[in-house]
């Protein structure tokens, strides 16, 4: 589904990324993992396309896209989330999400003005599909509440359903469980898996080892920009390379 080549990405000089390679299977939830700063969003700003590779090759469905613009891999099936979730805090949680659908008709004013009834069609297509993702996630009683107004877990709730509504293959999630509190964390954890079960895979980051070991298939570990060691939630928990990542001393 996904696959890093060699990629390479720096700041003034600063290698935030430093021949990073690693691949994604289909239908799988992967935890990408690391100390603070180990080029983990940076890593997720690259495979997205808001950051443009200075070295390798990203591949998504076997299709290269390191020199596509963000728009264009989101089409192809590549979403994401953010850890500072990005709503719209004026309008409620059903218009955050109705939004999301591209190429709508009502957004040509050709159309409001002598095609009305397609646009009114559509939006109708569009709540429907909205109230659907709001029930997935079990936050359907929130749809008319401003999104101001949301707690921080359900504000990463919407954010999850946000991406949802542009139907991807591929979800990158940027720490969904930071700042939650843990009865959200758990609802948040089951949606994970329900994905997955739906045949969506799951690229996440996140510094919560237990939703970590909870959910994962697979562990990457990065560190100072570099793929340090990948393995199953239980290899990597005793890895010595991963302990002394962590604690910045080895491991006896």
């Amino acid at each position: 589904m996904l696959k890093v080549e060699s990629a390479v990405k720096e700041f003034s000089g600063f290698r935030a990324v430093d021949e990073c390679s690693f691949e994604v299977e289909k239908n799988t939830i992967t935890g990408l993992i690391g100390p603070n700063g180990a080029g983990k969003t940076t890593m997720f700003n690259l495979i997205a396309g808001s950051l443009k590779l200075d070295q390798g090759e990203v591949y998504f469905s076997d299709q290269k896209v390191n020199h596509f613009a963000p728009h264009k891999i989101a089409r192809l099936g590549l979403a994401r989330t953010f850890q500072i979730p990005k709503t719209l805090k004026k309008m409620t949680v059903l218009e955050n999400l109705m939004l999301v659908p591209s190429g709508q008709s009502g957004e040509n004013i050709w159309n409001s003005w002598f095609r009305g009834g397609k646009v009114e069609n559509e939006e109708k297509a569009n709540a429907a599909k909205a109230y659907e993702t709001l029930e997935f996630l079990e936050i359907e009683h929130l749809a008319d509440e401003m999104a101001v107004n949301l707690s921080g877990g359900q504000k990463k709730l919407l954010e999850l359903g946000r991406a949802l509504m542009a139907d991807p293959e591929l979800i990158l999630l940027d720490e969904p469980g930071a700042g939650v509190n843990p009865t959200l964390l758990n609802k948040i954890a089951e949606n994970i898996l329900k994905l997955k079960e739906r045949g969506k895979t799951i690229l996440l980051i996140e510094h919560n080892m237990d939703l970590i070991m909870n959910i994962c298939d697979l562990v990457i570990v990065m560190n100072d920009g570099k793929h340090l060691v990948e393995g199953t939630p239980a290899e990597i928990k005793t890895n010595p390379q991963v302990l002394e990542a962590y604690l910045g001393e080895k491991s006896a």
